[in-house]
């Protein structure tokens, strides 16, 4: 997993969390279980929103161009290391 989609997924789980949240509270569920299943599915859909939007943004971007494969990379990225 690359940078862009750690900080994606950051966004993204809180994102649909906080959506799902006022969806709930708009419809009246005030409990602890309301709090759970919202912060659950917003850890579950995370990742995978997160990733699926990196991709997205690099394959519209025309000017990035990845310089290795994705195979090329180790199981922890070094600091400077380009983007996937």
């Amino acid at each position: 997993m690359d940078r862009l989609a750690i900080y994606m997924a950051w966004i993204a789980g809180v994102s649909i969390a906080g959506a799902m949240l006022i969806v709930a509270f708009t419809l009246g569920y005030y409990t602890l279980w309301t709090f759970a299943i919202c912060g659950g599915a917003g850890l579950i859909l995370a990742y995978p929103v997160g990733y699926a939007i990196s991709r997205w943004v690099k394959k519209e971007d025309p000017e990035w161009n990845p310089k290795r494969k994705p195979s090329d990379y180790d199981l922890t990225e070094k600091p400077k290391a380009p983007e996937v």
